[in-house]
């Protein structure tokens, strides 16, 4: 291929990238649903550009830096996950924003395992080996960024904290991961439990049922779930149920009733399209905040209140 065509598509695919991170630039609030870690806040001035947060996950965290490129204190956490991103308009330092978050965590007990900037943590093999949203919601220049990784335990409970902070033109970029190690909870429920729960009390919360924040598609890891439900309609042929879908008490009220229902709609149209069930067997609907089992003031309390439940007419 002649040069110039290389070069032509170097520079049309600089175009694009260049375009992709625009709109992160152009936000001026957080996105739906997102909020900040508990005792960390964030630091002034910023918007939060990108938010998960998972009831149970793993992360990658560096305890240490790297050494001849390579890791020396990999570590693998499971439990509850926060991944939370910022962007902070042209004026503070990384190095500012970072002493702030570090600080911050501090304050809240965790104590330091690795504090470096960029050649001491090891340069770009090193920001490949940490757990990053994708671009746009953070960007990590790997020729200039700081990571700090904290440890604390309470209660016998060990939570991990990571902030990744680099640049981006001149907006400052920064990550906070937050891990909550903890076993997974059992949230299969068979088709015994569900035949059960209707019997006793006509209704029961499913929380094998697993969505992205904000979004109505239906995970992979919710099949175990679905099938049980599957089961238990086809075991009792006369059985008709409601599919009642509900969300904590983050974000608009109206916004979350539409959520509960797309959520709903979409564990109806998946049991009629994957495992066969007759369509007049089944009705969605979703009530949102409006129905809470647990504390929205708590995250365990929001955990409980996102759910599915089978509810018998």
């Amino acid at each position: 291929m002649p040069l110039r065509n290389i070069f032509g598509l170097s520079v049309l695919a600089i175009l694009v990238a260049a375009h992709a991170i625009a709109p992160a630039s152009a936000q001026t609030r957080d996105v739906a649903g997102a909020r900040d870690y508990p005792g960390i806040g964030r630091f002034s001035g910023s918007v939060i550009t990108g938010y998960v947060m998972k009831d149970f996950d793993a992360t990658r965290m560096q305890a240490a830096a790297f050494k001849d490129g390579q890791p020396t204190d990999a570590r693998r956490l499971e439990g509850r996950v926060f991944r939370i991103a910022y962007r902070t308009n042209p004026g503070p330092s990384i190095l500012e924003v970072s002493r702030n978050f570090e600080t911050q965590l501090a304050k809240a007990g965790f104590e330091t395992l690795l504090a470096c900037d960029t050649d001491a943590c090891g340069a770009i093999p090193f920001t490949e080996a940490i757990d990053t949203l994708p671009v746009p919601q953070m960007w990590v220049d790997g020729f200039n960024y700081r990571y700090f990784a904290g440890r604390k335990t309470e209660g016998g409970r060990e939570t991990f904290a990571s902030v990744i902070v680099s640049q981006n033109n001149q907006d400052i970029t920064a990550q906070v991961t937050v891990a909550e190690l903890g076993a997974i909870a059992n949230k299969m429920v068979d088709a015994a439990a569900m035949a059960k729960g209707l019997g006793e009390t006509g209704h029961i919360a499913l929380y094998g049922i697993y969505f992205d924040t904000d979004k109505a598609v239906l995970k992979s890891e919710s099949r175990p779930t679905l099938e049980q439900i599957a089961k238990l309609l086809a075991s009792q042929p006369q059985l008709n149920v409601f599919i009642v879908g509900h969300t904590d008490s983050q974000g608009a009220y109206e916004y979350n009733l539409d959520l509960s229902k797309r959520r709903a709609d979409a564990v109806a149209a998946e049991l009629v399209k994957s495992f066969r069930v007759a369509q007049t067997r089944l009705r969605s609907a979703g009530v949102g905040l409006l129905a809470p089992v647990g504390s929205n003031a708590t995250d365990a309390g929001r955990a409980l209140n996102r759910r599915v439940e089978l509810v018998a007419p």
